[in-house]
């Protein structure tokens, strides 16, 4: 299946920003962020079709997939 997958701030770096990727039935996002290198405890929000999702759900067909980091600052 297709997936889009988009990434933000600094983890774009060595990666890339949006890409489509194949991915088979039953791929879940965690397994995604594995695929990339991103440890779970550094992602802020996941936003699945632009609606807030957690790592241990399941992907299908043309989903759209944003992966964002936490935010410091103060």
């Amino acid at each position: 299946m297709q997936i889009t997958v988009k990434l933000f701030a600094s983890f774009q770096t060595g990666r890339f920003q949006c890409d489509v990727r194949s991915y088979p039935e039953s791929t879940l996002v965690s397994h995604i962020l594995q695929e990339l290198a991103i440890p779970e405890s550094e992602v802020g929000i996941i936003l699945l079709n632009m609606i807030h999702a957690k790592s241990d759900q399941s992907l299908a067909e043309g989903d759209i997939l944003a992966i964002f980091p936490l935010v410091g600052g103060g």
